[in-house]
This record gives C-alpha cells, structure tokens and sequence, in this order.
C-alpha cells in the first residue's frame, strides 16, 4: 500500500517539512541573483542572517537560564548556558567563510550594504542585555549563600556553584573570541582600515568581560576564608 505523503500542517509548501520550517520564506529571505551588484552578496547574506538565528536561541537560552537560576536550579543553568555557549562557537566557526571573500569582492558589494553595521544586530543586542541579567542574578546567588566571587578562581567538579562559574567564564571567553574573529575578518576584507574608528572599537572590545569578578578570582584564587590557595604550589 502507497504512503501518503501528503502534508497536513497549514501553511505555504508542499511538504510538512517545508510547511513547519517555512523554507518558502526563509529562502526567499536572500537578495535574488537580479538584485544582486555582485554574486558574494549570498554568501554575505547567508553568514548573518544565520548568526542572527543563532543568537536568536542563544538569547533565549540565556533568558531561560536567568529564571532557573533565580529559582535555584544551578545544575539547569549551566546546561541552558552551555547550550548558548555552543551557538556562539557555531557563529564564531561560520566566519570562515569570509576567507573566500576578497576584498576587492566586497568593496565592489559594499553600496548594497547601505550604512548597516554589526554593531546594529538585533540578536547580539539581545544577547548582550540577557548576559548582564545572568551576572546580576549569579551575585544574587552568591550574596544569598554568603559566597565571595574571589573563593571561586578554583574549579571544583563537585561543586555546582564552581561548576556554573567555570560555564560563566567558558561563555565569557567564547564571546570574547567571536569578537576577536570578527575583528581580525573585518582586516581582511577590507570592511575597516586598521586604524579606524571602527576597527579601534572593535579591537577595545575583545577585551571586555561580561564577568570581569570571575576573572579576577583566577588570578590569586582564595580558599573560602579569603586567604590565597596554597593548591597546586611546592
């Protein structure tokens, strides 16, 4: 007897695939080859429009992983925050598609970009604003069990708080190298002269920390009554 394969979802496509992923407007998202001023326009457009899907989930997973740790669930947080940290790895790894872009290819594509900038991304805005909710709400956590950030520059697998700041730091790291891709990217092509104003922003924030307590902690770490580690020493 002959399947029927026939969909049964509302929607636009003849497939439930096509119809629950909504590929007739995803794909029709791209600039048509007519519009185009130069062919590597699909690659550009390819590379950030999936970045924002990317960040996308990894806001919602941040924004998921500030409620749980609120109500306590540290062990959910961190997977809710590895989860986020992933898409990031993800977005960082796609850049590399921009090695096949020449900057003589972009410069020619350049007019049909208009005055749009990274730095005008809806989803690493929103990415941005979760990440500053989930440090205030780990101090929260801190605070409540009396534990001081500089105790927790040593990572214990035992311990769920230790364990959640090392996924804070991981997470921390994982943005810092994105953005340092994207800079070292933004050379390459040609999109900012080195010693731009752009390019100079760029550059100031792949040093910034969304968690710059964590940080400090790794540097002399403290046994829980404030006094340095002797771990590790002769």
């Amino acid at each position: 007897m002959k399947r029927d394969h026939s969909p049964v979802l509302p929607g636009d496509g003849a497939t439930d695939y096509a119809r629950y992923m909504r590929l007739d407007a995803l794909l029709d998202l791209q600039r048509r080859p007519e519009e185009m001023l130069h062919r590597d326009e699909l690659l550009f457009q390819v590379v950030h429009q999936s970045t924002e899907l990317w960040l996308k989930l990894a806001a919602a997973e941040l924004a998921e992983a500030v409620t749980r740790l609120r109500a306590g669930e540290l062990a959910v947080t961190e997977s809710l925050l590895a989860r986020a940290t992933l898409g990031i790895q993800l977005v960082t790894d796609q850049l590399e598609m921009f090695r096949h872009l020449s900057p003589a290819d972009f410069q020619a594509m350049q007019p049909a970009l208009g005055k749009g900038s990274g730095a005008e991304s809806p989803g690493w805005r929103q990415v941005q604003a979760t990440s500053r909710q989930l440090g205030r709400a780990f101090a929260e956590q801190l605070e409540a069990q009396g534990i001081d950030p500089a105790t927790l520059g040593r990572p214990d697998p035992a311990d769920p708080v230790q364990r959640l700041a090392e996924a804070l730091v991981e997470w921390d790291e994982r943005v810092s190298l994105w953005r340092t891709r994207h800079y070292q990217i933004a050379l390459r092509v040609g999109g900012h002269a080195p010693d731009g104003a752009e390019a100079t922003m760029l550059a100031k924030l792949v040093g910034y920390r969304f968690f710059p307590e964590l940080w400090r902690a790794r540097l002399k770490p403290t046994d829980e009554s404030g006094n340095e580690s002797q771990v590790g020493r002769p």
